[in-house]
This record gives C-alpha cells, structure tokens and sequence, in this order.
C-alpha cells in the first residue's frame, strides 16, 4: 500500500500522506487512554515492590501493557466503525471516514495483542501476560460486543477492563494478585462511570440516535446523575481506607481527600443545572484530573515516605 502511494506522489506530498497515515494508526489506539493506563500500570509496579522496581521490569511491562491496551482501543474501533459513522464526535475517525480499511486495522489490532502477550509473557510473567489478554477480552467481547448494544451495565461492568492496569502492573513484581492490588482496582473501577457519564449526559441524543443503550438514554439525566452522584461519594472512603490499611501515609490522605471532595462539589453543582457541553467538559476534564492525582499521591507519597524514614 505504501509503495503504491509513492508511485502516485512524490517529495513532500508523499511524506504528507505517509505522516498522516501514521497519525491515523497511532488515533486507533486511543492514546489519551492508554497514557492513563501506563500511569496507573507503573504505580501498581511501585507499590508492589515497595518503591525498589527494576527500571528493566518496568519498561518491558509498561510496553506489553502498552500494546495491550493499544491492541483494545484498535479492536474497539474496529468495531464500532457501523457505530462511529452516525456521530459527530466520532464520525471523524480513521474507519468511519474511510481513511483506513477495516482489514488493517483488525490486523494491526491482533498484531499488538499477539506482541503484548510475548512482550510480557518473556519480560515478567505468565499472570501478567495471561490478565493483559483477558483485559483485552474483557473490553472487546464482553463491554464494546456485548454490553454496549444491549445494555445499560456497559459503563459499569464495562470498567472492569479498564481498571485491570493496576493489577497487571502488581503482578508483573509479584507474579501474584493481593489485597492492596484490588484497592488500586476499585478506585479505577468507581472513578469510570461517574467520569463517562459527565460526556454521555451531554451526547445522549447522539447514542439515542445510534441506538445505543447508554444510562442516560433509557434511564434519563435525573438517574444518571444520581448515579454519579453515588459512585463519586464511593471514592472518598475508597481512598480513605488506602491510608486505614497503611497503603499509604497522612499526605496521601490530606490530599486524596481534598480531591475527593472537589469532586464531590463539582459533581453536586453538575447536578443542580442543565447539562451543557461545557459543563460536561468541565467535570469530565476535573475527573481525568482527579485520576491522575490520586495516582501521582500514590507515588509523591512512597517517595517522601521513604525520605522521612
């Protein structure tokens, strides 16, 4: 295919087409998301091995975990591509817009399971390697197949995929999962519907329009925002219980709980007024926030821990 888009162009043309080719590729993989996996992956490694990880250990899972979640974003698009096409926000995408064919991205999908499995199963371990397939299952079979036609459990059943990185970076140095392990998983795990609903509140119309099943769409935007409510209320003791269990110190705690309630108050004025695009948008944004400062506590608070020790 490249040395046929050659043959048609030439010089700068040519790199203009190859470079967007490119871009296409590296959209399929959703890499906001996996930036958010590679974070909260690496601090399930540094709490398992108590801040001492081996900077080798930490490349190669990061890199299998990587293509992993690479590899599901991919599948997910190649997927959804029937979906994609009748919504603005995604209409735009590489398949909907026919920039690439729905072969090659399958194929670049499965090329990057198969490569996340022996990338992890030669560097870390056959657990490891074994739970990065069954998150990419998980996410394409049983969320984006499955519960996202017919169901409104999707966002949350849904997030067991996508709050799986923790754990796989815990047993990448354990080679075992543990109770501290499954704390780092239910913070994702709560964290995922309340962050998802702040947009599908605000696109209902277009999943009503594509027949999806979202909760605001059959439930309507009162539930769904009780909804969110509850789940965002969860995470503060969630947090707190990281600190009762000795996971993690006092700053941890001050801080995380800061968060939580800044979430919490953001949330309740979502709640109190029509959903707007830029009000979504705002909550949505503040929640990726959250995620990655609870998860960056994680790792300030092992590193001042041991300095004071």
């Amino acid at each position: 295919m490249l040395s046929t888009i050659a043959r048609g162009v030439t010089g700068n043309t040519a790199i203009t087409v190859f470079r967007k080719l490119v871009v296409d590729y590296y959209e399929l993989t959703k890499p906001r998301i996996t930036i958010l996996v590679l974070v909260t992956t690496f601090v399930g490694m540094w709490v398992a091995s108590s801040g001492s990880v081996d900077i080798t250990l930490v490349f190669f899972t990061l890199l299998g975990t990587g293509m992993a979640s690479a590899s599901s974003a991919t599948f997910n698009n190649f997927i959804d591509r029937h979906i994609d096409v009748r919504m603005v926000r995604t209409r735009n995408r590489a398949l909907p817009a026919g920039r690439l064919s729905a072969r090659a991205a399958f194929i670049f999908a499965a090329i990057l399971a198969v490569a996340a499995f022996a990338v992890l199963s030669s560097f870390t371990n056959l657990l490891t390697a074994w739970l990065a397939i069954f998150t990419i299952f998980f996410y394409v079979v049983i969320y984006t197949m499955w519960l996202k036609r017919y169901s409104t459990l999707c966002t949350e059943v849904g997030g067991v995929a996508g709050a799986l990185p923790p754990i796989i970076g815990w047993t990448a140095v354990t080679n075992e999962i543990t109770w501290p392990a499954a704390l780092l998983f239910l913070v994702i795990f709560l964290w995922q519907p309340p962050h998802f609903w702040a947009l599908a509140l605000a696109r209902a119309d277009e999943y009503k329009k594509a027949n999806i099943p979202m909760l605001p769409v059959v439930k309507g935007v009162r539930l769904t925002k009780f909804r969110m409510l509850l789940y965002t209320i969860s995470l503060l003791p969630t947090t707190i219980s990281m600190y009762l269990f000795g996971l993690n110190g006092i700053i941890f705690l001050a801080v995380s709980t800061a968060l939580g309630i800044a979430y919490l108050v953001l949330t309740i004025n979502f709640m109190r007024k029509p959903v707007t695009i830029k009000s979504a948008r705002r909550l949505f944004g503040f929640s990726i926030f959250y995620l990655l400062g609870i998860f960056s506590l994680i790792f300030v608070d092992y590193q001042l821990n041991r300095l004071i020790v």
